[in-house]
């Protein structure tokens, strides 16, 4: 494992807004759940919509997703909000955001490094990984958050 204390760089968050209006367009848009996606959740602090671009990744029909940064926002906001967000294109669909525990993140981080290759490299400049093994994000357990994402019944997709 790389650095004990990452930081995101200081072109992370020009870049996400850069990256999301691409994303509104459709550009990056995908059917099956795999690929980048919107995901909004409210502010803890003031209740109003908070956007991120993420990557999630979908083992055995379920989709997760691997917080890039140990207390990043969104993960905090995520924690606090009962449902969030993710749109792809002009589809939105309402989640519930469940935290795993570090025994069950374990796996679902070893897979990591085949299922977001673009997480990875993200991974190595911020300074929570070296080489990028499924040993070194395995190890990343109970330091990274990892979401489930559960369908909200009856909120349905749009």
């Amino acid at each position: 494992m790389a650095d004990g204390n990452p930081t995101p760089p200081w072109w992370l968050k020009p870049m996400n807004k850069v990256f999301m209006t691409v994303m509104k367009l459709g550009v990056f848009g995908n059917s099956n759940g795999g690929g980048p996606v919107i995901l909004t959740v409210p502010g803890r602090k003031t209740g109003k919509p908070r956007p991120t671009p993420i990557t999630p990744m979908v083992v055995d029909g379920t989709r997760y997703v691997v917080a890039g940064f140990p207390g990043a926002d969104w993960e905090r906001n995520a924690r606090a909000a009962e449902t969030a967000t993710l749109t792809t294109g002009k589809r939105r669909e309402t989640v519930r955001m469940v935290e795993l525990s570090a025994d069950d993140a374990r796996p679902l981080l070893r897979q990591f490094p085949t299922l977001v290759p673009t997480g990875v490299s993200f991974m190595k400049r911020s300074g929570l990984v070296t080489g990028g093994t499924p040993d070194e994000f395995e190890a990343l357990a109970g330091r990274c958050a990892v979401f489930r994402f559960d369908p909200v019944t009856g909120a349905g997709r749009s």
